[in-house]
């Protein structure tokens, strides 16, 4: 919402200062219309391909789920 403090600005005016703002909030938001929306950090399944393999040793098995 937006709400005018000062002043009486004409209807052309105040279409002129809502056009400058929703430009730049069109312009903020980095999707261009009709892409597909990146997928979430935490669902991709290369994170966890990127990982090293634990060395064998003992309880070498609690590494293998835990991270660190």
């Amino acid at each position: 919402m937006i709400k005018v403090v000062r002043g009486n600005p004409t209807p052309e005016e105040l279409a002129a200062a809502l056009a400058v703002v929703r430009a730049r909030a069109a312009a903020a938001s980095a999707v261009p219309p009709g892409a597909p929306t990146p997928r979430a950090s935490w669902s991709d399944p290369s994170r966890l391909a990127a990982r090293s393999v634990p060395r064998p040793g003992p309880a070498s098995w609690t590494r293998t789920y835990w991270p660190g």
